[in-house]
This record gives C-alpha cells, structure tokens and sequence, in this order.
C-alpha cells in the first residue's frame, strides 16, 4: 500500500507541489553557478573562453570530455520540464475546482511576486529557448556565431540593445519567481515555522536580488562599454 501511494503522488496536488519544490531547488543551485560563471566575462577574453572551455571536461578523470556536463544539461532538461508541467496541472486544478470566479477578488497574503510568477514563468521558459538558441546553439545570428569564441558571442549578442532589454525583463522576471518560489519552496517541504518566516523572506529577498544583479551586471557593462 505505501509503495503504491508513493508511485501515485504525483497525481495528488502536494506530490505536484513537491516536485516543483523540488526542481525549483536544481534551478536555483543552476542559476547561482550560471551567474558567478558569467562574471568571469570581467576578466578577459582567454580567461572566460578557458573557463567555457574546461566546462566540458568537468569531473575529468573520472568522467571523460562532456559527460558530466552531458549528465547535468540532462537533469535540468527533465526538472525544467517537470517544473512546468508540475506548474501547470496545479493551475487546471485550481480553475476546475473554482469555475467561477469570485463577485469580488481578494488577495489573502499574496504579494506582487505571488501575482505575477505563473506569467514570469512564461517569460523566463521564452528566455531560455531564446538564450540557448542565441549563445549555445548559435542559430539566431549564425554569421557572428563563433562556437570556439564564447566571449565574442557574449559581447556580440549584448551589443544589441533589443537583446539587453529582452534580456533584463527576463531578470526581472527571475527575480520575482526566485522570491515567491523560495519561500513556497521552504513552505511545501514543510520545513518553513512561523517563527522563522521573516529570515526565510529575508533570504528569498536576498537571492531575488543578488541573483538577477549578478546577471545583469554583465550586459550592462558591455552596453555601456566597460567590457569590449
């Protein structure tokens, strides 16, 4: 009986909020390591390009030339996906199990943040097929596209100022989905005590900044010219 309970919780709506705790979890571990490689742009073309470079052969001896990174694209692959999915079921149940909507709407402890992540969600899952198919598949602007020259990419792509924009939308998207979806993280795991709840917010806030500012800071210096 408890093995077939565990295999059927994903039908239930607290396995649906478990598996998006869950993912949410490797997405933001991603996002941190993302954003510190990232700054490494600030010191200099042959530094950031090996840094590229020596991502394929992480966990070498171990793991031979893009294994591990193979593994790790394959794992945020299935959480992206499972986080959408997750996301989306809870949405068709919510609207099923209240058809109508209220005469009057109310927000109950709810903040902007809360509001707005099924949209930023939206945003940001446009902004990594864009991302990728921009800076790692390279089919976007393919004549400026140097598989073997990730700074030159790098630098190429934010010179465009529609891309900049684009680009610090989905930041700001980001930071909203990683304030609310910390502290429901905390809440569905079930590791979240009233008494705790204003440092929980505090760290929330705390990763909701410096995570977006950290990505930010990148195309910002190369509009701007501080990195060429």
């Amino acid at each position: 009986m408890q093995a077939t309970s565990v295999l059927t919780l994903h039908r239930t709506s607290i396995g649906k909020k478990a598996i998006m705790a869950v993912t949410g979890l490797i997405g933001i571990g991603y996002v941190t390591i993302h954003m510190y490689g990232n700054l490494k742009v600030f010191q200099g073309q042959e530094y950031f390009n090996h840094y590229a470079e020596s991502l394929r052969d992480i966990g070498a001896p171990i793991f031979s030339h893009l294994h591990l990174l193979t593994i790790a694209r394959v794992v945020l692959l299935a959480a992206i996906l499972l986080h959408v999915w997750a996301a989306v079921t809870l949405y068709n149940q919510a609207r099923k199990a209240r058809p109508q909507s209220y005469a009057v709407k109310r927000t109950v402890q709810a903040n902007y943040a809360a509001k707005t992540i099924r949209y930023g969600g939206i945003v940001l899952f446009l902004f990594i097929l864009f991302h990728l198919a921009q800076l790692t598949w390279g089919v976007i602007d393919p004549n400026n596209f140097v598989r073997t020259d990730p700074y030159s990419n790098v630098i190429h792509s934010f010179q465009s100022i529609p891309v900049t924009i684009f680009y610090l939308i989905a930041l700001a998207a980001l930071g909203l989905h990683l304030y609310h979806g910390n502290w429901s993280m905390f809440q569905t795991l079930g590791i979240l005590n009233r008494k705790y709840d204003p440092y929980v917010r505090g760290f929330a806030l705390l990763l909701a900044l410096v995570i977006p500012i950290g990505f930010a800071a990148v195309p910002l210096a190369i509009m701007f010219g501080f990195v060429q």
